[in-house]
C-alpha cells in the first residue's frame, strides 16, 4: 500500500458485545497486536443487561480500519460491528475541567463561559473551579481553548459515546 496517498481519517466503530468479563480486555488486545492506537473507548450497558456497547474513535485509512473490523468480527463475544457515519449519528462526550481561579473576575469570567457553552459549575473552591461540559469533541475543544487562556489545573474526558439516528 502506498502511504503517501493513504488518507487517515477519524473512525467511529460501534461495537455491540456480550456483557461478560474479559471482553474489553480481547478487544484492546487486538488493537496492541495490530500496533493500531484507539483514540478514545467508551463501554457500557445498553438497553438488554446481557449487552454491552463499546464506541470506539481511531484515527486510520480506510482499508486499515476495515482490516480491523474484519478482525473483531472474529472475536467470539462480539455481536455486531458498525461502522458510523459521523453526518447521521449522535455523538456526545463530556469534559470535566478544573480551572484555576486567581480572583473573583477570573471566577466571574468561569461562571459566563460554563453558561456560553451550556456547561455547568459542578465544584468550587477557593483557588479553583470545576466545570462539567458535555457535547460534541468540537464544542468542549473549543471550551478547552478558552479554559486554557483562564489556565486548567486538571481535566479528564469521557471519550466519545455515539449511537445511529432514526430507526
Amino acid at each position: 500500500m502506498n502511504v503517501e496517498n493513504s488518507v487517515f481519517e477519524t473512525h467511529i466503530v460501534s461495537v455491540l458485545v456480550e456483557n461478560k468479563p474479559g471482553v474489553l480486555y480481547r478487544v484492546a488486545n487486538l488493537f496492541r497486536r495490530r500496533n493500531f492506537n484507539i483514540e478514545s473507548i467508551s463501554v457500557g450497558p445498553t438497553e438488554r443487561k446481557e449487552f454491552s456497547r463499546m464506541t470506539i474513535t481511531l484515527n486510520g485509512d480506510n482499508a486499515t480500519v476495515e482490516q480491523l473490523v474484519k478482525q473483531l468480527s472474529k472475536i467470539v463475544d462480539v455481536v455486531k460491528i458498525s461502522l458510523l457515519n459521523p453526518r447521521n449519528t449522535i455523538l456526545r462526550e463530556l469534559a470535566l475541567i478544573k480551572l484555576h481561579v486567581k480572583d473573583s473576575k477570573v471566577r466571574s469570567d468561569i461562571l459566563s463561559y460554563a453558561q456560553i457553552f451550556k456547561g455547568k459549575v459542578v465544584d468550587a473552591a477557593e483557588d479553583t473551579m470545576t466545570v462539567e461540559v458535555i457535547g460534541t469533541p468540537e464544542k468542549i475543544n473549543a471550551f478547552l481553548k478558552i479554559a486554557s487562556s483562564i489556565g486548567i489545573k486538571e481535566m479528564a474526558r469521557t471519550g466519545l459515546t455515539a449511537i445511529e439516528r432514526g430507526g
